[in-house]
């Protein structure tokens, strides 16, 4: 049959990000029992609904004038197109009925003979329309015989060695085409697993697995009937160059490698190979890898590998002490959330004797049933965000690697694990400064061990140690998420009374008044922002020629003053020249805080002269929570009446600790309930409109 030539056979397809509907190929050298297969699912799964099966060559049969005799005379062009026609047709099928499409199909063809080339028929269209390949390998002798055996067709001779041949460059050329068009694809022997296979299949979805994977959390970790009984302290741990310095999915493949002595190349290093493809990391890439598991273990040995690679490794003792601490805890729950093997990590939880304390949510095989996720960079973010729906949950997540970002970004700590410099990825590097500069990142880092030199540096990511005092504390006696609101304020301080007198001064009004608050808004700047965000160092010329270190607010340039109008203008602008750095926005209404000004933001500063009850502060943190549910919120006012930050009964203070990472900062606190109108209103006397009503 005339086709394509091998030269073509690597090149890479179309994207399918617009698949519409899952299209199942069966595919194998020819003999191998695909028909045979259809036919027995077709009765298999004839009370089922959902399911539609084609013939290849039956609907090319059918898409061609004159019928499959006619195009077996065709050009190679002609039968290209109504290949692609045939194909195509199945897709749209597929679509419009809503059903799977399971389609016994070709990858190329290979005469036997000195002179023979493999004849490619996969086409562009394949790549567009087929979801999943199921590939039936079958012994090169066994299928001599079916083809010796067939009465309905007539094959040419093959000897098994040419069979052999063909079938070990069709797996190769269709495994790295399927990498190439984001088509999942797997081997079978037996096969009687393609029925399991196809069953999964007709669910595989990057939102069915999110949707798993919540279960999982839920199930283990979470009190499924009432928010109340989640724990309030969560520890969430990636696993891999986490809690131990290996990587536990290339030790697999190693033992793996060394058991099997396999000369085959696309199986030295399945992972990276996998991996490295265009798949990159994404969902369809981890959903490969635990294919791959799937295809070249069987379950005992499946489970005796993961036994052996958990003998090998252990996890750091400085983790090992938090979380046998941690497990006498009842308010504190652990999980681990790794993109790795679930039955290894539950090893090696269970050799550390910490099975009983810590969950695991990780990859799995088609064999695990609902435990069979995926777990990707996507999932951990998600499930962080999920702990953290409840406001009563603080969250610590503990990762090393790129494809943590997500989920230390969606945590209330982020801990960042720098391990041995030659097991790191130098693409973190990068990726994590990025984060820290642009995404708002606030992350801190331990060594381990403890004498490796740091990640970044240390005024990007401050030192901290498992087993300091102050670290143990935060997560153990709630410092780092304490239920009073952190409040800083110059009440007692002589600057403050010297900087309040001209703004109680009756006589001052307009300009000069406005000129005060920018002073105090200046003032409060440097004075107590500078501590509670942080300072970070950067170049200057020195007036002596040469350069020398200055200082500047932690990540000024990721920072957003809002002018509360009109009240809080002048102080905003005080801020503003105390940070020349920082974005500014006027804000008449929360609605003026829209989701591109909060954009690579990691410091929302809100500015007004005077909180009372402090209704318009919490409409604000409300409103920008929904657009960000991480981004640190500081509230600066010159005076904020006590009652409305009280403990326990201000409402101010109660809806910043309930959306968390808030903070308050003014010049001073005042028991005075008193409400200012007219020629008493901060605002009126600000730009001089006392005298209207």
């Amino acid at each position: 049959m005339a086709g394509q030539t091998e030269d073509s056979l690597y090149t890479p397809g179309p994207s399918n990000s617009h698949k519409k509907s899952t299209v199942i190929g069966i595919y194998g050298i020819s003999g191998c029992g695909k028909s045979y297969i259809l036919k027995q699912m077709r009765k298999e799964f004839e009370n089922e609904k959902g399911f539609i099966f084609y013939e290849g060559s039956e609907v090319i049969d059918e898409c061609t004038p004159g019928g499959l005799e006619a195009f077996k005379t065709m050009g190679t062009e002609l039968q290209k197109h109504y290949q692609k026609t045939a194909i195509q047709k199945i897709g749209d099928q597929s679509t419009e009925l809503g059903c799977v499409a399971i389609v016994a199909g070709h990858f190329m063809f290979w005469e036997e003979g000195g002179t023979n080339q493999p004849v490619l028929v996969w086409n562009s269209a394949d790549a567009e329309v087929y979801t999943h390949i199921i590939y039936l390998k079958v012994p090169a002798a066994i299928v001599q015989q079916n083809r010796l055996k067939d009465k309905e067709r007539k094959r040419s001779q093959a000897s098994v060695q040419h069979l052999n041949k063909w079938q070990e460059k069709e797996m190769f050329g269709l495994r790295e085409t399927c990498y190439q068009n984001a088509i999942l694809i797997t081997c079978v022997g037996a096969l009687d697993q393609v029925s399991k296979l196809v069953l999964n299949f007709r669910h595989d979805s990057e939102s069915n697995n999110l949707v798993l994977a919540n279960t999982m959390l839920t199930r283990q970790v979470l009190s499924a009937d009432a928010e109340q009984d989640w724990p309030e302290t969560m520890l969430v741990m990636d696993g891999d160059r986490t809690l131990v310095a290996e990587d536990t999915g290339a030790l697999f493949w190693q033992i793996w490698i060394a058991r099997h002595k396999s000369d085959a190349a696309e199986y030295q290093d399945p992972l990276r190979t996998l991996f490295s493809s265009k798949l990159g990391y994404s969902y369809t890439a981890f959903r490969q890898a635990a294919l791959i598991y799937e295809e070249l273990t069987d379950d005992a040995e499946f489970d005796d590998i993961c036994q052996e690679v958990a003998s090998i490794v252990n996890i750091h003792p400085e983790f090992v002490s938090l979380l046998q601490s941690v497990a006498k805890e009842k308010h504190i729950g652990s999980v681990i959330i790794s993109c790795g093997l679930r039955r290894v990590w539950e090893k090696i939880l269970e050799k550390e004797g910490l099975s009983k304390s810590v969950r695991v949510i990780g990859g799995g095989r088609v064999a695990d049933g609902n435990y069979g996720i995926v777990v990707t960079a996507e999932v951990k973010a998600a499930l962080v965000k999920r702990l953290r729906e409840n406001p009563k949950t603080y969250v610590w997540a503990f990762g090393d690697s790129v494809l943590d970002l997500g989920m230390l970004k969606a945590a209330n700590k982020a801990i960042v694990v720098v391990g041995e410099v030659h097991k790191r990825s130098k693409k973190v590097e990068a990726e994590l400064l990025k984060a820290i500069d642009n995404d708002g990142l606030r992350a801190s880092q331990v060594m381990l061990p403890e004498n490796e030199s740091p990640r970044l540096n240390t005024e990007k990511l401050p030192l901290i140690k498992l087993t300091d005092q102050k670290f143990l504390e935060a997560i153990f006696h709630h410092e780092g998420r304490s239920g009073k609101l952190p409040v800083f304020d110059a009440t007692n301080k002589n600057a403050a009374k010297l900087l309040m007198t001209p703004t109680r001064d009756a006589t001052n009004q307009g300009p000069a008044l406005r000129d005060h608050h920018r002073s105090i808004g200046r003032y409060l700047a440097i004075e107590f922002m500078s501590e509670v965000i942080g300072v970070e160092s950067f170049d200057i010329p020195h007036v002596q020629g040469h350069q020398t270190s200055g200082h500047r607010l932690l990540h000024e340039s990721q920072t957003l003053i809002v002018a509360l109008m009109r009240g809080g203008e002048p102080m905003a602008l005080g801020i503003n020249d105390a940070f020349p750095l920082a974005m500014f926005l006027h804000a008449h209404d929360p609605e003026d805080v829209m989701a591109k000004h909060l954009q690579g933001q990691s410091t929302i500063v809100l500015v007004d002269s005077v909180i009372n009850n402090g209704k318009t502060i919490t409409d604000f943190v409300q409103h920008i929570r929904k657009l960000n549910a991480i981004v640190r919120i500081v509230i600066v006012a010159g005076v904020v009446q006590a009652q409305s930050i009280a403990e326990g009964t201000g409402i101010l203070a109660s809806t910043l600790v309930q959306h968390g990472n808030c903070s308050i900062v003014a010049l001073r606190i005042s028991d005075n309930k008193f409400t200012g109108k007219g020629v008493t209103d901060t605002g009126d006397r600000l730009f001089n409109t006392t005298h209207l009503i």
